[in-house]
């Protein structure tokens, strides 16, 4: 008997423990049904979120699409979002420039090699999806034709001059070449341009900073000053907005270029100088012995500031060249730009600047792709760049 009243006893509290226990499940299920329940309804605001997260993708999509129909320069995606790129690869090409999928997808392999030190198949698998995600191929004229429409044009101060580069000044997407022989307003005229790209576009500019790189030491600060002032602008807020850089040899340049594009976007600068290109090429490469290893340095150099243009909208590119004289001419202007063909393919528009009358210098449009020959009359002052009263 007091085994089996143990026993029973035991039993008890067995059946007790499984009640409690039970309760406790319970408990726990109903705690566990709020849970789930409070979760479930995170769930669904997570989906609607998601949801909302992939209408407004679905949007954005839609409008890169449109976008896409102007070309690849009104789209930026994070290149991050490229298959192949992961965290490492990014700050690689980050860390050499190559923030933006546009400056990726023109970008020869090789280049990217070099720079980012990446291998042969990560390089053509990045540009390819590049290419990809920006929808580069064949489009029709009238696409090309509204893109052209929408380009940016800095004003030169010079009405005539305006009206020869087509209307509106120099043009964003190419570069704008200027050469003529010395005292014939070069210099003056790139001075002039690092003003008034930092104005409105209502007032002729494009809100945007300059980056100008010297090569013949010729930048003045002063003259800067002298034509914001003749503008009523603050000069010390103009030169803040010139970043300026001074090139001492070839290889120096062609690194300056290269490095422009990291502080591109940073810096908002719409207009890059090189005043002048030539310079140090014609200096270090004498003798026709070294002339192939100098055109064919001149030619990267010149696709580096095409590129340039080409992945930033709004970035308009303005060289300037030497001259030289052409001894077998005997009629005529025996004057003739460096560089050769290299230069003369390079740019997308040619001005030839010679003297005139007293301050009066006289610009001839040599080559350009949509505009005919032709001349403008402008003079140097103090104040800079300005019409000549005919």
């Amino acid at each position: 008997m007091p085994a089996k009243k143990k026993k029973t006893s035991k039993a008890k509290a067995t059946a007790k423990k499984k009640a409690t226990a039970t309760k406790s499940k319970e408990n726990n299920i109903e705690n566990s049904d709020v849970e789930d329940d409070e979760l479930f309804k995170e769930l669904l605001e997570d989906e609607d979120d998601e949801d909302e997260k992939s209408e407004e993708g679905t949007e954005q999509k839609e409008s890169s699409d449109e976008e896409s129909k102007d070309g690849m320069h009104t789209i930026q995606y994070n290149i991050r979002d490229l298959p192949g790129i992961g965290a490492t690869i990014a700050k690689k090409l980050i860390d050499v420039g190559y923030s933006t999928v546009n400056s990726i997808a023109i970008t020869p392999a090789r280049i990217l090699i070099e720079e980012a030190g990446l291998g042969d198949k990560t390089a053509a698998k990045i540009i390819q999806a590049a290419r990809e995600a920006l929808n580069i191929g064949f489009k029709t004229a009238d696409t090309v034709w509204e893109r052209r429409k929408n380009l940016a044009r800095i004003n030169t101060s010079s009405t005539d001059l305006d009206n020869l580069l087509g209307g509106g000044g120099i043009e964003t997407g190419g570069i704008t070449e200027f050469y003529g022989e010395y005292r014939t307003g070069k210099t003056q005229l790139m001075h002039q341009l690092c003003v008034n790209v930092q104005l409105s576009k209502e007032e002729g500019g494009i809100s945007g900073k300059a980056l100008y790189i010297d090569s013949e030491g010729t930048f003045r600060p002063e003259r800067l000053i002298q034509m914001s002032e003749a503008k009523g602008l603050d000069y010390r807020e103009v030169l803040k907005n010139v970043i300026y850089a001074r090139a001492y040899s070839s290889d120096h340049q062609i690194m300056l270029i290269k490095d422009a594009m990291k502080i591109i976007v940073e810096k908002n600068i719409k207009l890059i100088i090189v005043d002048s290109l030539i310079s140090h090429f014609r200096a270090e490469f004498i003798g026709r012995g070294t002339l192939a290893t100098r055109q064919q340095l001149l030619n990267l150099h010149l696709h580096d500031l095409l590129r340039l243009a080409e992945m930033y909208p709004e970035l308009a590119v303005v060289i300037t060249n030497q001259v030289q004289s052409k001894p077998d001419t005997f009629f005529g202007d025996p004057t003739r730009a460096t560089g050769g063909n290299i230069m003369a393919h390079g740019a997308t528009v040619r001005i030839y600047l010679r003297k005139g009358k007293g301050e009066q210098r006289v610009a001839k449009m040599i080559d350009a792709p949509n505009l005919p020959e032709g001349e403008a009359i402008f003079a140097l002052t103090e104040g800079g760049i300005v019409d000549v009263d005919h």
